[in-house]
């Protein structure tokens, strides 16, 4: 964050300035549909990305359609469960589909698109417009890239953190550690109408691994290292596992907690139901969306609690890519470049309470209006916490060992000894290296 900061003073005044060029720019000479007998075609193309609960998304393409009239985007919903968002992808994919134009990327996931054929590499795109790279969050921008070619860029970055009702839980005594969590959560449950002390991802899917990363890794553990060498039996990552469970079962998370996702998190924390919840950065603007929360105005952020080892945050984040096979490569580079460049970039952060990946956007006065949060200590070191999930070229087929054995160790079916020697050797004879 500290060079997040730094680099983003250097940029801002090159950036603040293609931002003026673009709005003073007549809508006529940009691209936008072709010409026929000349007059402009409309042209259609499909958008991709999972359940969007806030109205980042929508703004966003109204935006669009408002620069570039000859361009119609259509939004595909896919379902907000990642696992189920990826197979489908890989189906339509496989099946060599036109139907999607641009479709969201979990960070996870440029490198084996790219590896199956599925994406069209963005460089020469880029290198025509003259995009600046090095304006962007470069851990977020290295994810895109694979075999020295960019196949997306980045949208908006995330990292695991704590939200807490400021009206039941004094900012001056927000857990530190996962005890303290618990005892928190104890405390504040049933106070202010809830009916839990904290919210959490335990349901078999991506988010469980999110989840468990944090827990692990908060205690000194790792899955896979960062010389490629499996790692996760170890005294650490168990300790790390046994929180998880211990949190998972006991009574301040709901009894189905196993069945919860991300927008069931979040649902029940934006109807007051809890006092704590883990999520992404996003849930500070659906909680103060009046049109649909009830604890407007009552919710502040800070780091996820502590292990033995500190705190942990796992590092994920959606950028864009565009279909191989798309009939429309000129319109889907154009909305590509608008949805992740600064304008829209600015929106989703205003409207869907989304971190950015553009530096100097976390000096826009408008961005931190909406999200004050943004610049407060809270969140930039939830940010510096970040670690990333497991980095292996078969990263699904680790993900779901991962989410079958720490399911079974919640569930009770196996310790959490057994969860990570179990990990240990379905992983090790897994891994691709």
């Amino acid at each position: 964050m500290k060079q997040l900061k730094k680099m983003s003073k250097v940029i801002s005044a090159s950036l603040a300035l293609s931002l003026v060029l673009a709005a003073c720019s007549d809508d006529k000479s940009e691209t936008g549909g072709t010409k026929e007998g000349g007059k402009d075609e409309k042209v259609k193309i499909v958008y991709a990305r999972g359940k969007d609960d806030t109205q980042g998304t929508k703004a966003m393409v109204e935006a669009f359609e408002k620069k570039y009239p000859n361009i119609d985007v259509e939004f595909k919903e896919m379902p907000a469960d990642t696992g189920k968002q990826h197979a489908q992808y890989l189906t339509s994919f496989n099946a060599n589909s036109t139907e999607m134009d641009v479709i969201d990327l979990d960070v996870i996931w440029p490198a084996e698109f790219a590896q199956a054929g599925y994406l069209m590499p963005l460089d020469r795109f880029i290198e025509k417009d003259g995009v600046k790279l090095d304006e962007y969050n470069q851990g977020a921008l290295s994810a895109s890239k694979f075999k020295g070619k960019q196949w997306a860029l980045p949208k908006f970055i995330d990292a695991g953190m704590l939200f807490y009702r400021t009206d039941l839980v004094d900012s001056a005594k927000v857990p530190k550690t996962w005890d303290e969590l618990l005892a928190t959560a104890k405390a504040s449950k049933g106070q202010g109408g809830t009916e839990f002390g904290y919210l959490m991802q335990a349901k078999q899917y991506e988010g469980l691994v999110c989840n468990a990363v944090e827990f692990i890794a908060s205690y000194g553990g790792k899955i896979i290292d960062e010389n490629g060498e499996v790692k996760v039996n170890s005294p650490e990552s168990v300790k790390g596992i046994k929180k998880m469970v211990e949190i998972a079962n006991s009574d301040v998370v709901p009894a189905n907690v196993t069945t919860f996702a991300e927008p069931e998190s979040h649902t029940a924390f934006i109807n007051g139901q809890s006092a704590l919840i883990r999520n992404w950065p996003y849930q500070f603007a659906l909680a103060n969306d009046k049109s649909q929360s009830k604890i407007v105005g009552k919710v502040g952020v800070a780091p996820l609690p502590a292990g033995d080892a500190g705190s942990a945050a796992a590092l994920g984040g959606w950028m864009a890519g565009i279909n191989k096979n798309t009939k429309h490569p000129e319109e889907a580079w154009t909305f590509l470049k608008f949805m992740t460049g600064a304008e829209g970039q600015k929106i989703d952060a205003i409207k869907g309470g989304h971190a950015p990946t553009l530096l100097a956007l976390y000096e826009d006065e408008e961005i931190l209006e909406a999200n004050p949060y943004f610049k407060e200590e809270g969140f930039v070191n939830a940010l510096e916490a970040a670690v990333s999930r497991p980095v292996a070229p078969n990263y699904p087929e680790i993900s779901d060992i991962i989410q079958q054995q720490i399911s079974k160790a919640i569930a009770g079916d196996i310790t959490a000894e057994e969860a990570a020697e179990n990990m240990q050797k379905e992983i090790s004879s897994k891994l691709v290296k």
